[in-house]
C-alpha cells in the first residue's frame, strides 16, 4: 500500500491525538473546557513571542495599565533581556521571560496571560539560578522581581535567605536525581 504524505504534518500534535488519547472519555463539556484551555495556553505562547519581539526592537506600546504595555514598556526602559536561560546543570534550568543584571541589581520580570493566579516562586527560582550561574550571593546583590498579571504588577524584594534556601535544595536535589541515575 502506498500511504497518503503528510510532510506539512511532521512534527505536529493534533489537540485531539492518539497519544494523548485520554479525550475520548470526555463528554462535550470536558471537551470544550479542554479545548479552551489549550487556545489560552497557545495564545500565552504568541504573546510572549510578540513581548520578545517588541523588546527586542525596542518598540515601546502605548502607555496604559495593561498588563502586555506594561510587561513591554518596562523591559524596554530596564534595557532587559528577553527569554534568557539561567543553568545549573542539565536537571535544573530554565527561562526567565526578562533580566537584567548592572550596576549590582538583578531584575527579573514574568508575563503571565493565563488566569490562573501566579506564583512569585518561580522567579526566585530564576533569582536562585542566576546566583548559581554566575557564582553570586544573593546577599551581595540587590535583587527586584516582578510578575505582570491580569493589569496588575507585583512586585517582590526578596529576602537573601529565601533565596539562598531555594539555591541550597537545588544543589541537594542535583546531587540527589545524580546519584539516581548512575544507580540506574
Amino acid at each position: 500500500m502506498n500511504f497518503n504524505v503528510h510532510s506539512r504534518l511532521e512534527g505536529q500534535h493534533a489537540f485531539l491525538s492518539a497519544s494523548k488519547y485520554h479525550w475520548v472519555n470526555y463528554d462535550e463539556e470536558k471537551l470544550i473546557n479542554t479545548f479552551m484551555k489549550y487556545q489560552a495556553i497557545k495564545r500565552g505562547t504568541e504573546l510572549h513571542e510578540l513581548a520578545a519581539n517588541l523588546i527586542r526592537l525596542g518598540v515601546k506600546l502605548p502607555k496604559s495599565n495593561k498588563t502586555l504595555n506594561l510587561y513591554v514598556n518596562d523591559a524596554i526602559g530596564f534595557k532587559m533581556n528577553t527569554e534568557q536561560p539561567l543553568y545549573y546543570s542539565d536537571n535544573c534550568f530554565g527561562t526567565a521571560d526578562t533580566i537584567s543584571f548592572r550596576k549590582n541589581i538583578l531584575r527579573i520580570h514574568d508575563l503571565k496571560s493565563g488566569e490562573a493566579l501566579a506564583s512569585i516562586k518561580q522567579l526566585m527560582v530564576y533569582n536562585a539560578l542566576f546566583c548559581l550561574e554566575y557564582n553570586l550571593k544573593p546577599g551581595d546583590i540587590e535583587t527586584e522581581l516582578r510578575l505582570y498579571q491580569s493589569d496588575e504588577v507585583i512586585i517582590n524584594i526578596p529576602e537573601y535567605a529565601e533565596i539562598l534556601l531555594i539555591m541550597e535544595k537545588i544543589i541537594m536535589f542535583d546531587k540527589r536525581i545524580e546519584q539516581i541515575k548512575s544507580e540506574g
